[in-house]
């Protein structure tokens, strides 16, 4: 089966693979690029594995046909980065110490189309495709995991390397398949070994951003033992819930539900997704903490506060991005709010402070909107963020907090200097602008004239 291939691509690939050819050797198209084609889908990256032809000769070759990029060539990897394309010698891995990088690798172009599909992680990914022939070469049986929607592991190195337990997770969300057992069995051998935040934050991030259904991605995580890594989600599981309110049972089932339906509803801006994705995910962790009996229901009083340690717990072990804390942690200790202004037919104020608080209402409805949309077979109320859009909309803050009017300049301008309280003023003005008393700078500093002047100053 051929693998479609953008115009420009697609002249370099068919280059390479003839004069690959011509010197006794095979180029195939690998991995994601095949499986996605055999999907029905369009690929994005490519990788040309090619047997037959030493490193040195395989490199001269290429900078007949385009500009190369080094930087892999230890490995047996040279980048055509403005094509998308790696080229790369089959590889031979052994484990050499812990963690994802614990291997020594070395480029083999002698080895057999089973040998440099076994080192793989799955089946769906170790089909090959003949660009000059649409030949599939199919060691491993990849196609038919593929037609079974069934993700297994190649071989017994699929352990050595841990990271791959997290690619299983995002998998199974991205592509909605089930695992296979042994490859759960295998996978609930395998620790972490230490691995670097940046390496897990990737592959959370694309549960997160490519999922369409993030939930099998989690449950697998259970299935498999992995969520114990990640304890702020273990406590989810049995966690009781009011079943009027919650009928679709503990807390664990509530956040798998409402990742479900926050996939359902992306709006394509990664930032944007991101961050209300990772709030979604982390918006009950307290509820652990705080639920207890009362009056024969189950209630969870301050979880939503109680929570924040947790998520920042969790959160530390994906990032050092001050960015993610800075507005991860606000939509998560706000996700009640709306409700209760709603409720309490709140006026401008408190719609401002709150929107001062999160930075931005729409992402706050968002994380609401999923939160009342995972509790089947109940049907989402979503009469608090109707309301809350509404006055977002006519405050002028749906989508950034109000911005200070007064500002330090305005003291200093009124002969203040710098001191203890600077800052005291300054916040005691933005109060007063997110009450309403005033909204432009000519009235932020006539406010500000009267405070100094009540002060002594």
């Amino acid at each position: 089966m051929p693998v479609p291939l953008p115009d420009h691509t697609g002249r370099a690939v068919l280059a390479i693979a003839e004069a690959v050819k011509a010197t006794g050797g095979r180029a195939l198209l690998v991995g994601g690029c095949v499986r996605d084609a055999l999907l029905g889908r369009t690929p994005k990256d490519f990788d040309l594995e090619v047997f037959g032809v030493p490193a040195d000769s395989l490199e001269k070759l290429l900078r007949r046909i385009h500009k190369v990029d080094t930087v892999g060539r230890s490995f047996g990897v040279f980048k055509l980065n403005s094509l998308g394309l790696d080229v790369a010698l089959p590889r031979r891995e052994s484990k050499t110490g812990s963690g994802h990088k614990g291997f020594t690798v070395e480029g083999d172009p002698h080895l057999s189309h089973r040998e440099a599909a076994l080192r793989r992680d799955f089946t769906v990914n170790a089909i090959s495709s003949d660009p000059l022939t649409g030949e599939l070469i199919d060691p491993l049986d990849g196609v038919s995991d593929l037609q079974a929607k069934r993700l297994k592991h190649c071989g017994p190195q699929f352990g050595e390397d841990p990271l791959r337990v997290l690619r299983a997770m995002q998998f199974l969300a991205r592509f909605e398949f089930s695992a296979d057992p042994a490859t759960v069995e295998l996978c609930s051998t395998i620790g972490t070994e230490g691995l670097p935040a940046e390496r897990l934050c990737e592959e959370w991030r694309k549960l997160i951003l490519q999922g369409v259904k993030p939930s099998l991605g989690l449950r697998f995580l259970r299935d498999c033992g992995w969520v114990r890594h990640y304890p702020e989600l273990n406590a989810l599981i049995g966690c009781p819930q009011d079943p009027h309110w919650h009928p679709e049972g503990d807390v664990w089932e509530h956040v798998n539900h409402c990742l479900d339906a926050f996939a359902r509803a992306r709006v394509g801006d990664p930032w944007e997704d991101f961050v209300v994705g990772l709030a979604v995910l982390l918006h009950d962790v307290g509820k652990p903490l705080v639920t207890a009996m009362e009056d024969g229901r189950w209630r969870s009083r301050g979880h939503d506060t109680a929570g924040l340690p947790l998520a920042r717990t969790f959160l530390e072990r994906l990032t050092r991005q001050t960015a993610v804390f800075e507005e991860v942690l606000p939509l998560i200790e706000g996700h009640h709010q709306p409700h209760n202004l709603w409720q309490g037919n709140a006026g401008p104020g408190a719609v401002r402070r709150l929107a001062a608080k999160v930075g931005r209402l729409d992402r706050l409805a968002r994380v609401v909107t999923a939160d009342q949309s995972g509790r089947p077979p109940k049907v989402a109320d979503l009469s608090a963020v109707d309301w809350l859009l509404a006055r977002a909309n006519e405050l002028h803050v749906r989508e950034a907090a109000p911005k200070r009017v007064v500002l330090g300049r305005h003291l200093i301008a009124l002969g203040y200097a710098a001191g203890p309280d600077f800052r005291t003023h300054l916040d005691a003005c933005y109060e007063a602008q997110l009450d309403g008393l005033f909204a432009d700078e000519a009235g932020g500093i006539e406010f500000l004239k009267v405070r100094l002047a009540e002060a002594g100053k």
